[in-house]
């Protein structure tokens, strides 16, 4: 995370305990659910410890920026959290974050022994997440959805390749103020004043794979050049390809952040649960058609967003497509989520697995409901 009026950069670890990182207009899910009525819960989750807007969430367990992220007997203990914070605290909405195989496949590659392991370590992870919503009767009760919002590729190093270095080509010290470089195969730079022409037609063509644009020239369909964080000039590599700075000290063997065409940045989407489909196999969607998906599961009127339940809906029963507040349920329905910031391509489960929990209340009344929200302008929700 970074601010180029002040040019600090900090990693999200350290951010947990900061609202000012977190709190900028956009509401997370679990807030949501709380504007509804619901009672929400995040257990390592990106963001769920801050104040947004004066409210936080129900119950919160915060990373410590070294806090470790393979333990498997923590990720069990874990569960069991998220599993007390439903049955004795009457939570309705849990987000559990693990930071593995991300780290894994960053440190050693995506195809790599050391990914297979922790990928078995996940394997029984989610054993034990079945073995929990089973002893805790929450069978008939508990939807699940596994998923990530990015793949991984393996980093190509010299000298199997001529890696992208920016200082070939521009002088740091005389032209760039500010830039988020050297963190794989993404880049922004703030130039100095009366110097952004001057870098960009230096860059431009300096690489057959570095691809440059001006921020009101970025592809439209990455949906991403509208924000007021996004800086002037803005890089990314082909696949494979870091987009270093002043020197390579890039040391990752494994990355993504390339473009989300390639397979190897494509995520994942598995779903089970009373409300889920059995054996149903969906067609690919993009990941933000999975935020209407949760709020029809949790019953709530959604944020404007970019997604559509229409993408979705084909994969959950008849009984939930219903408009809640058509009918009355006093048998509450949890959902878990099992969401990703970050993993690893090619197989099911070579992502992050964070869990996302989420109990639905059809009782309450929906009227004037909206399903999707589209607008021109940049969306105002996160998950």
């Amino acid at each position: 995370m970074f601010n180029p009026d002040t040019l600090e950069k900090i990693t999200f670890k350290k951010t947990q305990n900061m609202s000012e990182w977190w709190d900028n207009g956009a509401l997370p899910l679990w807030i949501t659910a709380q504007n509804q009525g619901m009672k929400a819960g995040s257990l390592h989750f990106p963001g769920g410890n801050a104040n947004y807007s004066g409210i936080r969430v129900t119950k919160a367990l915060a990373e410590l920026p070294d806090h470790p992220d393979s333990d498997e007997k923590e990720w069990r203990d874990n569960i069991d959290i998220v599993m007390k914070w439903f049955i004795e605290d009457g939570l309705d909405f849990v987000t559990l974050y693990y930071g593995e195989p991300d780290k894994t496949g960053h440190i050693f590659g995506p195809e790599t022994e050391q990914r297979k392991t922790i990928i078995k370590q996940i394997d029984r992870t989610i054993a034990y997440l079945l073995e929990a919503i089973e002893n805790n009767k929450l069978k008939d009760k508990l939807n699940v959805i596994i998923t990530s919002d990015h793949g991984m590729t393996t980093v190509k190093k010299a000298p199997a390749v001529e890696e992208i270095r920016l200082s070939d080509y521009i002088t740091f010290k005389d032209t760039v103020k500010f830039d988020i470089l050297d963190y794989g195969g993404f880049g922004m730079i703030v130039a100095k004043e009366g110097k952004e022409d001057e870098i960009y037609q230096a860059v431009k063509d300096a690489h057959p794979h570095l691809n440059v644009y001006r921020q009101h020239e970025f592809p439209e369909r990455f949906h991403y050049s509208k924000h007021e964080r996004v800086l002037p000039l803005l890089f990314f590599g082909d696949l494979g390809y870091s987009v270093n700075g002043r020197v390579i000290l890039y040391v990752n063997k494994g990355d993504h952040g390339f473009d989300n065409n390639e397979m190897d940045m494509k995520m994942i989407f598995r779903a089970f649960g009373p409300d889920f489909k059995k054996n149903y196999t969906a067609e690919p969607f993009d990941s933000i058609h999975i935020y209407p998906l949760m709020c029809k599961l949790l019953g709530v009127i959604p944020e404007p967003h970019n997604g559509s339940i229409a993408v979705t809906q084909d994969m959950i029963t008849t009984k939930i497509t219903e408009d809640p507040g058509e009918t009355e349920d006093n048998n509450q329905n949890m959902v878990i989520v099992l969401s990703a910031l970050s993993g690893v391509l090619l197989l099911i489960f070579l992502f992050y697995v964070p869990y996302t929990a989420v109990k639905r209340k059809k009782s309450a009344k929906k009227e004037g409901k909206v399903d999707d929200i589209k607008e021109d302008k940049q969306p105002k929700t996160s998950l």
